[in-house]
This record gives structure tokens, C-alpha cells and sequence, in this order.
């Protein structure tokens, strides 16, 4: 793919259930003009670098602002802004001080409606074990109101064509014991934990889980089904797999799960970068056998619609995604609806909106 890459682009659609209130429980920011790209990526991710290198408040507002009732949203950690100086363990809360203040630009409600980043994940290495609570009370000092949780991803896999870029992380890091004495010190203060791993790893988060019943934990991305690299062609072969660990994972109380993400290039839906992009109807069926797996395990009230933008711009725009989500809760009551697109979110991460 060249360097004038750019996103799936459709006719516009309609917007479905136009006054539905959606908080959005996962998304990012970044400025990643600087950053070096290949010239010819061998892996969809470093395509999707290209369509959004710049992906900051007005980015996010614009998609906020395209029709759909978005009355708040969730940041997840990215690696973004960290500090340039000081100690390398607190180096990730120069992203979480960055954050809340994009939060707090959103709150003077000069940019709209919607309440952006009323919630903040960040990162911390958990693997420092006891000595990550400092850490921790660092993020929460930074944005005492909004700082919700951890996520630390495990997600790793010994085909390197599956992960590309991203395939920086050993295996078997929820099962590592300095991990977990480090995630032993969420629950005590009150933060969560999300969960990045892929669907061959979801064993490992069920025996986190298990062993911390009380964290609250979040799945994020249906725990990202495959169809890639030494995958390809095995997704609907490995389904069976995947609902099995999700049913298991079902089963522990404090674990919940969000309904998104299956528009990254890690699952090869042939949505992904099509020309010209899907429509909402195609969306929903490819993602509906996973999407009503979790939701019948798991009930409305412990699954939330996730963006994950401006990641899953590869596959659709921020309206058409939401129109797929909405298509797949057709036959959902209203109070389910409510549940799938804000409640669930609004309890998990304690928001106040």
C-alpha cells in the first residue's frame, strides 16, 4: 500500500435510532505524524497508521458530532504522550495527564454535547509487581475523577504475520507471578483492568480471573478472533474454540466483555480495507456470530458497544460503525438496548454522566 493510502469510503447512511444515547467505552488518541512507517507495510496495522495519523480531540468530536447520540466516551491507552523525562515506570502517566485535559477541553462543552474521555484507562507495567501501586496512585493523582483502570495486553502469538508491528510481548503474561502480584494492587484502589489478548490466549485470562475474583475485568474486542497468518482460513474452524473460552469466562461475575474490534485486519473479514467500504448490513453479518455469542453468555448488562476508533477505521467510518451495532440489537428490548449501548459502560467504569 502506498502513502496516499485512504480510508473505505462509501454513500452516507442513514443514521439508525438516531436518539439512542451510546457511550463509547474504547477509544483512543494519538499524534503519530512523526512516527516511521514502512513504505510498503506487510501487515494491515501499519496500513491503518496511515489513514489516522492525527487522531486528537477535534478528530474524535468530528465522529462524535456525525449523527449518532454519543452523550460520553472511555480512552483507552495507546501509548501516547508519555513523558519524555523522569523515571521510566511513570513515564505512561504523561498519557493519562494528557487525557484529562482533552476531558476537561470536552467538559467546557464548547466542542458539543458529548463528554469525551469521562473516562481514562491507561497502562502501567505490571510486572513490577508490589511497586507498581505507586504507579497507580501517580494516574489517579493526574486525574482523580476520570482514572478508571489498567490495561496491559498480553496479546502475543509465535506466527509474527499475525501480530506484525504489534508483536512485541512474550507469551504467557497473565500467567507470569510479578505480573500478577502487580495486579493484585488494582482491586485494593478501586480500578479495573481491560484485557488485550487474542482468542488463542483466553485460557491465560480465564485463570487470571479465576485466581482475582475480585477485579473487575474486561475483555476488549470479543477477545479478537483470528484469520490471519497461520490462520487464515481457520476462523469458522476455531469459533467453537473461541465460544467455549468465552462461555467459561462468562461464568466469573466481575468479567465483562466488549462488542467491538472485529474490524482491525487481525480477524481477515473481507470488510476489512474493501473498495469500495461495507455497509452497515455487511458489517453486522460478518461480526453477528460473535457479537450474539458474547451477549447471550454474558447478558446485556455485561457487554458494551466499543468504537475501538480510530483503529477500526479500516474497515468503515465512525457512523457506519455504529449503524452495524445497532442492526445487530434490532431485536434487543429497550432495556437491553440500554444496557449494550451506555449502561453496562456507565457501571463498569463508575462514570459519572
Amino acid at each position: 500500500m502506498s502513502q496516499t493510502a485512504t480510508a473505505p469510503t462509501r454513500e452516507p447512511e442513514a443514521i439508525l435510532e438516531p436518539d439512542l444515547e451510546i457511550i463509547d467505552p474504547h477509544h483512543h488518541l494519538w499524534d503519530r505524524r512523526a512516527a516511521p512507517v514502512d513504505t510498503a507495510p506487510a501487515h494491515g496495522f501499519e496500513a491503518l497508521l496511515r489513514l489516522s495519523p492525527l487522531y486528537l480531540l477535534d478528530q474524535l468530536m468530528a465522529d462524535l458530532n456525525r449523527g449518532h447520540r454519543v452523550i460520553g466516551t472511555v480512552f483507552v491507552e495507546c501509548g501516547a504522550m508519555y513523558r519524555a523525562d523522569g523515571e521510566a515506570a511513570l513515564k505512561p502517566v504523561g498519557e493519562t495527564e494528557f487525557v484529562n485535559g482533552v476531558a476537561a477541553m470536552s467538559a467546557s462543552g464548547l466542542y458539543g454535547p458529548a463528554r469525551a474521555c469521562a473516562g481514562i484507562v491507561g497502562h502501567a507495567d505490571l510486572t513490577q509487581g508490589a511497586a507498581v501501586r505507586g504507579v497507580l496512585e501517580a494516574h489517579l493523582a493526574a486525574a482523580p475523577r476520570r482514572f478508571k483502570g489498567i490495561r496491559h495486553s498480553a496479546s502475543s502469538d509465535p506466527d509474527p504475520r499475525v501480530l506484525g508491528p504489534l508483536g512485541r510481548r512474550p507469551a504467557g503474561l497473565y500467567l507470569d507471578r510479578a505480573f500478577r502480584q502487580g495486579f493484585a494492587e488494582l482491586a485494593p484502589l478501586g480500578l479495573s483492568f481491560d484485557a488485550w489478548l487474542l482468542e488463542p490466549q483466553l485460557p491465560d485470562l480465564f485463570d487470571l480471573a479465576r485466581a482475582f475474583p475480585e477485579t473487575t475485568i474486561i475483555i476488549d474486542h470479543v477477545g479478537t478472533p483470528l484469520g490471519i497468518g497461520a490462520y487464515e482460513g481457520a476462523r469458522r474452524e476455531r469459533f467453537d474454540i473461541w465460544r467455549e473460552n468465552i462461555r467459561a469466562l462468562a461464568r466469573l461475575p466481575k468479567v465483562n466483555v466488549k462488542l467491538g474490534g472485529l474490524a482491525m485486519p487481525f480477524c481477515g473479514f473481507p470488510s476489512f480495507m474493501a473498495d469500495p467500504g461495507a455497509s452497515s448490513e455487511t458489517l453486522a453479518a460478518e461480526w453477528r456470530p460473535y457479537v450474539e455469542t458474547c451477549i447471550e453468555a454474558f447478558g446485556p448488562e455485561r457487554c458494551m458497544f466499543e468504537s475501538n476508533f480510530p483503529v477500526d477505521l479500516g474497515s468503515c467510518g465512525y457512523d457506519v460503525l455504529w449503524n452495524a451495532f445497532k442492526r445487530l440489537a434490532s431485536g434487543a428490548s429497550a432495556a437491553d438496548k440500554a444496557q449494550l449501548f451506555s449502561g453496562a459502560a456507565r457501571r463498569v467504569y463508575r462514570l459519572d454522566i
